[in-house]
């Protein structure tokens, strides 16, 4: 889990689309970028939640992600958003715990039952 850079809530990583990648692939870059780690993202994705994004002027719109598992692989001690987050490992329930969303604490739980694709 990381923390929001505005409200520094607890959330999981997450971005828009990219130009020349897949959702995954999209989903991965996030994953490096806020969260610092890397490893096997799975193709399907886990299933979706809506969450309203505060935008820096104050304005708020609704969003819908799409939650792609991955098998880390790689933590790394430094990453392009280390200095604006907070990251923390925690346990499934703790997790879902965490967040404000109910559906993503739903997809969170689930999570135990998940077998990536090789």
């Amino acid at each position: 889990m990381i923390t929001s850079r505005e409200t520094r809530r607890w959330v999981i990583p997450k971005g828009g689309r990219m130009v020349g990648k897949t959702d995954p692939q999209a989903a991965a870059v996030e994953a490096m970028e806020e969260a610092g780690v890397q490893g096997q993202i799975d193709q399907t994705a886990l299933g979706a939640f809506r969450y309203v994004k505060r935008l820096r002027g104050g304005d708020s719109k609704t969003c819908v992600v799409a939650v792609y598992p991955m098998k880390v692989l790689i933590q790394l001690g430094a990453w392009p958003e280390a200095a604006e987050r907070e990251r923390r490992w925690m346990s499934l329930e703790e997790a879902a715990s965490s967040v404000m969303e109910p559906d993503l604490a739903e997809l969170i739980r689930g999570f135990a039952d998940v077998e990536l694709d090789d």
